[in-house]
């Protein structure tokens, strides 16, 4: 089932998980990282009132975009609420990082993962987000 948000707007009952992207591999982001045992990470995100949506504990995932492995890297939760009133918020999350990572070529056969925000706005800045269909696809190509 695709859900889309009335107006444009997300409400807490539209996000099953955020989607905090970079175009730079997870061994860029954190050097040394190895699957295994969570991380602890910031991400810059931008000020707007999905910020005000977020808790922590909240399912996250990191997304790296480009033409090197694009795709769902590491999954986990949200940590700390970023501070909506900073110039450059930045968002605590803790990370497993995958063996392997969910291509989004394999995403994109699942007919609600395609409708993803951040397949249909790839350029759109952190964070975004997956519904519960679009995280289940995600989930179900997990080992």
């Amino acid at each position: 089932m695709l859900v889309r948000p009335v107006a444009g707007r997300l409400t807490e009952r539209d996000v099953a998980c955020w989607v905090l992207k970079s175009s730079r591999s997870p061994q860029e982001v954190a050097p040394g990282w190895r699957p295994g045992g969570p991380r602890r990470l910031e991400r810059c995100v931008r000020r707007s009132y999905r910020l005000g949506l977020m808790r922590p504990g909240q399912r996250c995932l990191l997304w790296v975009s480009g033409r090197r492995e694009p795709g769902v890297h590491a999954l986990g939760t949200l940590t700390g609420p970023p501070d909506p009133a900073e110039p450059a918020p930045v968002l605590e999350l803790e990370l497993d990082l995958l063996a392997e990572p969910v291509p989004r070529a394999d995403l994109l056969g699942d007919p609600a993962f395609a409708a993803a925000e951040v397949i249909r706005m790839p350029a759109g800045s952190n964070p975004s987000w997956l519904s519960a269909d679009q995280l289940a696809a995600v989930l179900a190509r997990l080992p």
